[in-house]
């Protein structure tokens, strides 16, 4: 039976070192805030940003959301950005994702100013991961890492099997696993036989999106299964990529869902905005 990696007990650890950095910095004057835009009313996306709330009020950092409507043009969003970038006592900036039609991704990212870019989406900032030189690491994928070192699970030498390509999780995610001497394969929509492959992973991280697309016979006897997806049911309970009930007998570490990698992500977020505040910045 594997055990579980609980994102939630290590992510009040993480959420407490963020809390005594932040009173470090009010010592010297300094607030750290952190401004989220949410355009539109996407309901997972408005229960994401309350999260984000209810993390920052527990970490010492000001976060102010600004929900902007449905409506809202690309040029009206970048232009609250741009005064954003400009306000020095705004440390971090997010947007969150997904947005409404009609708003080009890329572009709202690059607006961001890179060094207040907490999500690490900017093309500077992404060109600095490939380089091995972060200045932000990617939220979710480096909350993965803060798990499995939790737990002293070391990525170097084993093969380590991303299922997903986003520019979000499973690009990242592999990257970081190779800065951390680990042998990749990433998987996608197109990669034939897919359990051939996932069958040969020593660490499974699968960020699709994708109800039950991991099951029992993919996994390889003692892997360890990061499920970072977060899928609804048919009877509105949450479940990841992963079938739970037929990967925990075969695992030797497993993340639940909910309560795995999500709160990690968050963690990591209030991470990078102290970062920020903090001025320690390529």
């Amino acid at each position: 039976m594997a055990e579980i990696l609980n994102g939630i007990t290590t992510s009040k650890a993480i959420k407490n070192e963020v809390l005594s950095r932040a009173g470090r910095l009010r010592e010297r004057g300094i607030e750290p805030k952190l401004e989220v835009i949410l355009v539109g009313g996407d309901p997972a996306s408005a229960i994401y940003v309350r999260h984000k709330q209810k993390d920052c009020e527990e970490c010492g950092i000001t976060g102010i959301t600004r929900r902007l409507p449905e409506e809202t043009g690309q040029d009206e969003l970048i232009a609250l950005i741009k005064t954003l970038n400009a306000d020095p006592g705004v440390h971090g900036i997010l947007i969150q994702q997904p947005f409404p039609k009609g708003i080009d991704t890329f572009a709202v990212t690059g607006a961001v100013d890179p060094k207040k870019d907490v999500d690490a989406l900017h093309p500077e900032n992404v060109g600095l991961i490939a380089l091995d030189r972060p200045r932000f690491l990617p939220c979710t994928p480096a909350g993965v890492l803060a798990l499995l070192d939790t737990y002293g699970i070391d990525p170097k030498g084993k093969h380590c099997v991303v299922v997903g390509r986003s520019h979000i999780v499973g690009k990242p995610m592999a990257q970081l696993l190779l800065a951390r001497h680990a042998t990749v394969s990433v998987c996608h929509s197109r990669t034939p036989d897919l359990g051939a492959v996932t069958r040969q992973a020593d660490i499974l991280v699968s960020a699709v999106g994708k109800l039950g697309l991991i099951n029992g016979e993919m996994i390889k006897t003692g892997a360890v299964v990061v499920d970072v997806a977060m899928n609804k049911k048919p009877d509105g309970k949450l479940a990841g990529d992963v079938v739970f009930n037929e990967a925990e007998p075969i695992a030797s570490y497993i993340t639940p869902v909910p309560g795995g990698v999500g709160p990690m992500t968050r963690a990591v977020l209030m991470q990078n905005t102290i970062l920020a505040a903090e001025g320690l910045r390529l």
